[in-house]
């Protein structure tokens, strides 16, 4: 990730309220599973580390980008940005772009829509 992505990134999350905490019982399979299922549908999350765990924040950033297969954007207190790309959204806009692209038509014999200018 560039550092110019990230910059983005982390303007987006400022608007984010966080959809996880994570406490005492810190990073249970459960909310691993969890979490990996909001990055598929949202790709930018935020979460909240709780006073009550002992876990550092920037570590349990760390474990959950490595256990879900995200990137950690930022960690700032005790909140960490994860950003997972979703593939199936990106192959959807590509598809859509391209159909897009073939739809646009030219008019033959005419000139126009050919990039030529009409003078007249």
């Amino acid at each position: 990730m560039t550092s110019k992505e990230r910059a983005e990134l982390k303007a987006q999350a400022m608007k984010l309220d966080s959809i996880f905490q994570i406490g005492k019982a810190s990073l249970t399979p459960q909310l691993v599973k969890a979490i990996k299922d909001a990055l598929a549908a949202r790709e930018l999350i935020k979460i909240s580390v709780l006073k009550n765990c002992a876990d550092d924040p920037g570590e349990l950033a760390e474990m959950v980008s490595e256990r879900t297969g995200s990137q950690v954007v930022q960690v700032i207190g005790k909140k960490i940005v994860l950003y997972k790309k979703n593939m199936k959204k990106e192959e959807k806009k590509r598809r859509m772009l391209k159909q897009q692209a073939a739809g646009k038509k030219t008019f033959p014999n005419t000139g126009f829509g050919k990039g030529k200018r009409h003078n007249g």
